[in-house]
């Protein structure tokens, strides 16, 4: 093994073949662009793409969304469950523990067969932002609100969260920040969803596991820190010497930077453009001026441009969510794309083991604890 190149990380490393979603030439979702997904599409549209392989016809859509309006009912042991659950505890921390309490109720749970896969996927695509939501009204002292099957998914999740009428303009903003989250390609959760399946464990496992790797701060929890970025520097008066006095400290300023976007993200591009409307309907504009003065410096002087998670939190902001569930609001869009790849995995599996260069003691003999 002494001759094998090791590369930390895995970087570089292909990993596996999928047909869900490429990096090589922009972004596509099995072959779409993320700008026209995000442009013309809804969220309901895009998991379909993701989870059956092809955007849907009218009556496919409808016939989807039936589905997901059947499949939102989460059990009331899971709920009770939430409500013990310390209000201290992680939101990211609830939504691993929702995923894997929903695989006890969940008929198809041991079958890996696709169409079962499909049917839990739709389901947990339905259940989990029923979880987080509640899990947030419950933080708040308040009672959890039911889905409701005549609105659509984000239009739903705004108003399970506030139980007030979102703006269409909320809706379409959710709408895309969900798109823009719901897949890309072999990323550590992914990954790990992958390597879990590749087991043949079932999606329940491979998704909890997937929520575990989303919920470090060098994946899916930077998009919580980079709001304390923000607030911490309070003006936009200041917020160009805070920038240069921070990375003159060799401060690590979250949400810029990305492992395969060296130059745009392309997912950061189009949320902007949503920042900026809501903060103006919000009265946010000094956040956003903020954020532009940091992001011209850090790209000036680091080369570093933003990445999703640099946009999203501000969004979210705007649309007065907790930062409790700006991590948890990626998992309830990404749960389309991790489901996809499991599909994928149990299609045509092989198990997921790689070597490693052993670095450690030379061979030894055992000595008795008499003689050590």
């Amino acid at each position: 093994m002494s001759d094998v190149k090791y590369s930390p990380g895995l970087e570089g490393v292909i990993g596996g073949e999928t047909a869900v979603s490429t990096l090589e030439d922009g972004l596509r979702y099995r072959g779409y662009l993320i700008e026209e997904l995000a442009e013309h599409a809804t969220f309901e549209e895009v998991a379909h793409l993701l989870l059956h392989g092809e955007l849907p016809t009218m009556r496919e859509l409808q016939n989807f969304r039936e589905r997901l309006a059947a499949g939102a009912h989460v059990p009331p042991e899971i709920i009770e469950t939430l409500r013990k659950i310390p209000a201290s505890a992680s939101t990211m921390d609830v939504m691993r523990t929702g995923c894997s309490l929903l695989a006890h109720w969940d008929p198809d749970v041991g079958d890996n067969s696709r169409e079962a896969n499909l049917r839990k996927a739709e389901r947990l695509v339905a259940q989990l932002p029923v979880i987080l939501a509640a899990r947030a009204r419950l933080v708040a002292g308040k009672e959890p609100v039911s889905p409701d099957a005549h609105r659509s998914w984000s239009a739903n999740l705004l108003w399970m969260i506030h139980r007030l009428e979102p703006s269409p303009r909320w809706i379409k903003a959710m709408d895309v920040s969900a798109v823009l989250y719901a897949e890309h390609e072999f990323n550590a959760s992914t990954f790990t969803a992958r390597v879990v399946s590749s087991t043949l464990a079932d999606l329940h496992c491979a998704i909890t596991a997937a929520i575990g790797a989303l919920k470090g701060p060098l994946h899916g929890g930077a998009n919580e820190r980079v709001l304390e970025v923000l607030q911490q520097v309070g003006k936009a008066s200041e917020a160009e010497q805070w920038v240069r006095d921070a990375l003159a400290k060799k401060v690590r300023i979250m949400g810029f930077g990305h492992r395969v976007y060296k130059t745009v993200d392309p997912r950061a591009e189009l949320i902007k453009k949503f920042c900026r409307e809501l903060a103006e309907e919000s009265g946010n504009q000094e956040m956003e001026q903020i954020a532009d003065t940091l992001e011209s410096v850090v790209k000036g002087e680091k080369k570093l441009p933003p990445n999703v998670d640099w946009p999203s939190a501000r969004l979210y902001y705007y649309m007065n969510l907790p930062v409790s569930l700006y991590t948890p609001l990626f998992v309830v869009a990404r749960v389309t794309g991790w489901s996809a790849h499991v599909m994928e995995q149990h299609a045509n599996n092989r198990l997921i083991r790689p070597d490693g260069i052993y670095v450690g003691k030379p061979a030894r003999s055992f000595v008795p604890i008499e003689a050590r």
